[in-house]
């Protein structure tokens, strides 16, 4: 039996499986499909992680995250790369069910974070990685020196806006509303930049094609402004995330644990869920802040946690 299982291999994750093995717990696996890091290690810039800072060029999210791994497993971490189906309650242990087998855990942290949400407009499947993306630094490279579109209005587009800006020659950011929700600098950043054309009160009616992929789009405003179209050969859409608690959901369709209106684990200050020796920590949890920093905080809170319970546990 394991002391603890960690489901998920992000910054919170990595950092739970640092402080549990390093306070004393000797059986813990996390487990995560692909390699540890999270969706970190796909921005392109970072320059809000304390203690590391790097202008030119830039600190990116695989940059950060590289050494990560190592220092957390140089305890006793184990990393499995299998898939989680279900984490459930069984007398006193957790059963984690990894499809071709059962694995029972005193405790369990769940630090499986958040999916980037689709937007919802005709033709975003149909040229989703055709043109549409969800991330700049995968495929901002293939639009250098052309024009290209963001829709979103939150620190991740605006971020990714800016990104673009240094790769494509211009870059149009469309915002549903007249006015930003993301951090002052970034937006005063995207203000000042003259490769940036913000868009405000509109949202994408359609995406449209041919087989070589995405030719453009056609927006939609609010304000009573007629449809305009923008011959774009990429788009990046940053509106959002869906919470990945399906390794909650029971067999009868209830979640093992208590969850908010938007999927969220309710967690005390601890990262405690409602059920003893559970755990969540970073984008997973309710009112998560979606930084690195804070959670790599929740997965050493969590980690400490998890260690106390099971000492208490087993005496």
């Amino acid at each position: 039996m394991l002391d603890c299982a960690i489901v998920g291999g992000g910054p919170a994750g990595l950092t739970a499986g640092l402080y549990a093995t390093r306070g004393g717990l000797k059986n813990v696996v996390m487990y995560e499909m692909g390699m540890p890091g999270g969706q970190i290690t796909q921005s392109s810039e970072i320059e809000n992680y304390p203690g590391l800072f790097r202008e030119d060029p830039p600190l990116t999210g695989m940059d950060l995250m590289e050494s990560w791994p190592k220092q957390c497993q140089h305890f006793g971490l184990v990393h499995e790369m299998k898939e989680v189906r279900r984490v459930s309650k069984s007398d006193d242990a957790f059963i984690i069910d990894l499809g071709s087998e059962k694995v029972e855990a005193l405790s369990v942290v769940v630090c499986t974070g958040s999916t980037p949400r689709r937007a919802g407009f005709e033709g975003e499947e149909e040229f989703f990685g055709k043109g549409v993306s969800s991330c700049a630094t995968c495929d901002g490279f293939f639009y250098r020196d052309r024009e290209v579109a963001v829709l979103g209005g939150g620190d991740t587009a605006l971020e990714e806006a800016l990104y673009l800006a240094n790769i494509s020659s211009k870059v149009y950011l469309i915002h549903r509303r007249d006015e930003f929700r993301a951090a002052p600098p970034t937006v005063e950043r995207v203000k000042k930049n003259e490769k940036i054309e913000v868009i405000y009160n509109a949202g994408i009616r359609r995406a449209f094609g041919d087989v070589m992929g995405l030719c453009g789009i056609e927006l939609q405003f609010n304000d009573g402004r007629e449809n305009m179209t923008l011959e774009v050969p990429g788009l990046f859409v940053f509106v959002g995330n869906d919470v990945n608690n399906a390794v909650l959901r029971q067999e009868d369709g209830s979640f093992i644990c208590d969850l908010n209106e938007r999927g969220e684990v309710l967690v005390d200050l601890n990262m405690h869920t409602s059920v003893k020796g559970l755990f969540a920590a970073g984008d997973i949890r309710m009112d998560a802040a979606k930084q690195v920093v804070c959670a790599a905080a929740d997965g050493a809170i969590a980690g400490m946690q998890a260690l106390h319970y099971v000492q208490e546990k087993i005496g």
